[in-house]
């Protein structure tokens, strides 16, 4: 993902804030890491637990307007959260992305391959690579396996 010191970077449904914590530690103390999530009291523990970091979290939910301001984020990195978006929250996540990435700016996603696999959401919630592709104007930039069962597309803001 290229991940530098100085980059701002968005982890999208951070949950317990896992992904948020490695990406602080790339990004050193010039860079920002926002950890957004729509539940409240996940946020609240991690305010707690990550208080005077370069991680801000955030009460928010990516398919609608975020508080964070136009054009100012290096990567949105979003791990198995897509399959639960509806058309509408897509069309939602799609505007919110586009306005919030510097141009050039990169879009991770990582999903369960639409297979049988032991865990996950059923196969009608998922999407392969090529259907993840189609429903995002992003353009394409890298297919990475990771382990058995998941893959990240990444995209580019251009």
């Amino acid at each position: 993902m290229e991940i530098c010191p100085g980059q701002r970077i968005l982890d999208a449904g951070c949950g317990n804030g896992y992904m948020s914590k490695r990406f602080s530690k790339l990004v050193g103390n010039t860079g920002k890491i926002y950890a957004l999530d729509p539940d409240k009291e996940t946020i609240n523990n991690l305010k707690q637990e990550v208080d005077k970091t370069n991680i801000e979290p955030l009460v928010g939910d990516i398919t609608k307007t975020t508080e964070l301001k136009d054009c100012t984020i290096d990567l949105i990195y979003l791990s198995t959260v897509f399959h639960i978006f509806s058309d509408i929250q897509i069309v939602g996540f799609k505007k919110e992305i586009k306005r919030i990435l510097k141009p050039k700016a990169q879009l991770a996603i990582v999903n369960i391959h639409k297979k049988e696999t032991p865990f996950g959401p059923p196969l009608e919630m998922r999407s392969s690579p090529e259907e993840l592709r189609q429903k995002l104007s992003l353009t394409p930039k890298e297919l990475i396996e990771v382990g058995d069962y998941f893959y990240m597309q990444l995209f580019v803001n251009i």
